[in-house]
């Protein structure tokens, strides 16, 4: 046995032997290098010989662009855009010499010695559209100019190689002028302005042979991304990356000795003006398109794929809807302004996004006045802030983390807190004693009527019950941007940034049951050549429904008998919440049926957008809060919007009712009589119509625990400073800022 054992052993290690050195044989270093070699000649045959196939075509259809065409969900034609190319050609010799080379340092400092192309950038240009990345990578000013003058801006892979053997013909045939002519030529800018002239007419109001280094080296910058680096439009990042991109643009200049260091000292960045809106946009329909429009950059169709022309978009907006949410703008607010013999009335600027709660599907939306005469879309503008339309997600937060009071209670409905007006938040880091409308004072009260009357004082207790954090967290999921969003108390009145697309979407997914609702407004994008499929919004499962349907339960009190009574009607059943803030800067209802989710929202702008200004006094009819004009707008809108009304109800499951505390004992319970440091309360839990003084976070020290936070009398020492309620406020923690929201 042992001998056979050795004889299989040596065996195998034969084979074993055998095998490596087959293996060996097969990839020897000759073989390797010889694979090698042949995979490069054969490379360079298959491009030989697609250099000998392509031919340089004739210029693409620029010159013949279709028009791009916006429907209605029903298929009616909204408008038609693009009929005609932005384009005026210029000889480049009437473009200054430095502005010239501000394109050349943005793009392409080796231009005037390459031959034509980037090989290193075409390779990763190439495998970022294999791996799916799409347009990405470096490509010179010669490859762009084919791109736009003789291809298409398809991310395909043949795209990408024609481009790259036309670009080594074309630089042999033209001169480097006469490419960077082309280029800056027919270039897109943006704004619907392709070519230079175009550009500096529409950014400076000036002829190209007019622009100075600063607006030439913005122009060129301009070219990475037309959309994001539009001073008008752009976001704080846009803005910041497109000043950093013209500084690094000066910078080229500078190492390329076109531009001294002195001269690039005295530069200052040329703010462009603002846009000019096409023909064929009044009224609504410039706002509609807007925003089919910004959805479209979402899903990867760029101004520069849409301004080629010849796309179909199919909006998710129904007409009818659409025309009774104009109606009732017309009917309940600007019949009633005097915009030419009123200040206030003239500063008045109304928007509105109406939202299927099922499908996200934004049914109808309001810009503004009318959008040639009003750039900014009022419904999807996130400079003003949401106001007490904040308070449901701080109750929804509570319910989703089942939190408690400071004494332990579970909070829901008829959970009791103290309503004492500037009664100082308890178990906080930050003191906060909010003020609430008309200092009025209401003693203890349920969670459900504080909702109703929207008491300052509660709300901002049980967001320190929750945390603010716990909160935000809350909003975000519900979807609410994180846009000037402290973790703080005073956040509780609603202090952040939002729009009303932003706060239609929270809504619809409280109406929803919880289930995330995303607002879309593009219902499809179809092209001669390709159809892009709009992004599926995602719909997990934001909060729980019984928190969701608890705070729905809420805001039909708010209807029925609070500060939301202008929506009431027999016609519907309906939920909402009125918010106005610091100042009566913005007024807003937020609110829905079973079958609608609609926000409406007033603001003050004045100086042309520059600055926001208070509302009181719109049309003659004192302070314009919450209650008021958006309400009514609202509860006419959804009448028309439903037909006349709907017979459906709200399918309300495991609402939380919450605890309700034993009785508090004497010593506990609020003093009847007025100490130096509080006001009389109020017994009534009925909401003011009067403005208040301003909350605002005191930087003073927090005031003692107590046993029994939901039935607290305020200190009488240290007094803090006076802080305002419901319906006037936003918290002071921002420079200028000096208090609360409301109602």
């Amino acid at each position: 046995m042992g001998r056979a054992d050795a004889r299989r052993a040596q065996a195998q290690e034969s084979r074993r032997a055998a095998k490596s050195g087959g293996i060996r044989r097969l990839f020897t270093w000759k073989k390797l290098l010889g694979t090698f070699f042949g995979i490069v000649l054969l490379g360079m045959g298959a491009f030989g010989a697609l250099y000998l196939y392509v031919d340089v075509p004739a210029a693409n259809a620029m010159a013949e662009r279709q028009s791009n065409v916006y429907k209605y969900s029903d298929g009616t034609v909204l408008a038609r855009t693009g009929k005609g190319v932005n384009r005026q050609i210029v000889d480049l010799d009437e473009v200054p010499k430095k502005v010239q080379h501000a394109f050349v340092a943005a793009e392409n400092k080796t231009f005037y010695k390459d031959q034509g192309v980037d090989l290193k950038g075409t390779t990763r240009g190439l495998l970022n559209t294999v791996s799916g990345k799409g347009k990405q990578g470096g490509s010179t000013i010669t490859q762009q100019y084919v791109k736009n003058y003789y291809l298409t801006q398809d991310p395909t892979v043949s795209r990408k190689l024609k481009e790259l053997v036309i670009s080594l013909k074309i630089d042999q045939q033209l001169s480097k002028d006469g490419i960077l002519a082309g280029y800056i030529n027919t270039a897109y800018y943006g704004r619907g302005a392709s070519g230079i002239q175009a550009a500096a007419q529409a950014y400076y109001g000036i002829d190209a042979k007019d622009l100075n280094v600063s607006q030439g080296a913005y122009l060129a910058s301009l070219l990475q991304a037309p959309s994001q680096y539009d001073w008008n439009s752009a976001t704080d990042t846009g803005k910041k990356l497109v000043k950093e991109r013209w500084a690094y643009t000066l910078r080229n200049m500078v190492e390329m000795d076109w531009l001294t260091e002195s001269e690039k000292a005295e530069l200052e960045f040329d703010v462009p003006q603002k846009p000019k809106p096409a023909a064929g946009m009044e009224g609504q329909t410039g706002y509609l398109v807007e925003a089919a429009n910004k959805e479209l950059e979402k899903q990867g169709v760029s101004a520069e794929d849409r301004e080629a022309g010849g796309w179909t978009f199919t909006l998710t907006v129904d007409k009818k809807r659409q025309q009774a949410l104009e109606k009732a703008v017309d009917d309940q607010l600007e019949s009633k302004l005097d915009r030419e013999g009123s200040k206030v009335d003239a500063t008045v600027q109304a928007g509105a996004t109406s939202v299927d709660p099922k499908t996200g599907k934004v049914v109808a939306l309001y810009g503004g006045e009318d959008y040639i005469k009003h750039y900014i879309s009022n419904a999807t503008r996130q400079d003003y802030q949401p106001a007490s339309t904040f308070k449901p997600l701080v109750l929804a937060s509570a319910l989703e983390n089942e939190s408690t009071t400071q004494d332990g209670s579970l909070i829901g409905l008829n959970t009791v807190y103290d309503g004492t007006s500037k009664r100082p938040v308890v178990g906080s880091d930050t003191p906060f004693n909010p003020q609430n409308e008309d200092d009025r004072s209401y003693g203890p009260i349920s969670v459900q009527k504080a909702m109703n009357s929207s008491v300052n004082s509660v709300f901002a207790q049980m967001i320190v019950d929750v945390t603010p954090s716990a909160a935000k967290q809350t909003a975000l999921d519900l979807g609410v941007p994180d846009k000037n969003f402290p973790e703080r108390p005073a956040v509780s009145l609603g202090t952040m940034n939002a729009s009303t697309w932003d706060m239609a979407g929270a809504y619809a997914t409280l109406d929803n049951h919880g289930k995330k609702v995303t607002p879309h407004i593009l219902q499809s994008a179809e092209h001669r050549d390709r159809t892009v499929s709009p992004e599926k919004p995602k719909r997990e499962q934001a909060i729980s429904r019984a928190s969701a349907d608890t705070v729905t339960k809420a805001l039909t009190g708010v209807v029925d008998a609070g500060s939301g009574s202008a929506a009431n009607t027999s016609a519907y059943d309906a939920a909402g919440k009125t918010g106005t803030s610091e100042d009566n800067k913005s007024a807003w209802f937020a609110g829905y049926t079973p079958e609608l989710t609609t926000v409406v929202a007033l603001f003050g702008e004045g100086d042309g957008g520059r600055k926001q200004v208070s509302l009181t006094g719109t049309a003659n009819s004192g302070r314009a809060n919450g209650g008021g004009f958006p309400a009514r707008i609202w509860a006419d809108y959804t009448l028309g919007a439903l037909g006349g009304g709907s017979g459906k109800t709200f399918d309300l499951q495991d609402v939380e009712r919450g605890e309700v505390p034993a009785p508090p004992t004497p010593s506990d319970t609020p003093s009847e009589e007025p100490t130096e440091s509080e006001e009389e309360p109020t017994p009534s839990d009925t909401p003011s119509e009067t403005p208040s003084e301003t909350p605002s976070e005191s930087p003073s020290s927090s005031p003692p625990p107590t046993d029994s936070p939901t039935v607290t009398t305020p200190p009488t020492s240290p007094e803090l400073p006076p802080q305002p309620g419901e319906d006037d406020g936003q918290p002071g923690e921002r420079p200028g800022g000096n208090g609360l929201l409301g109602q």
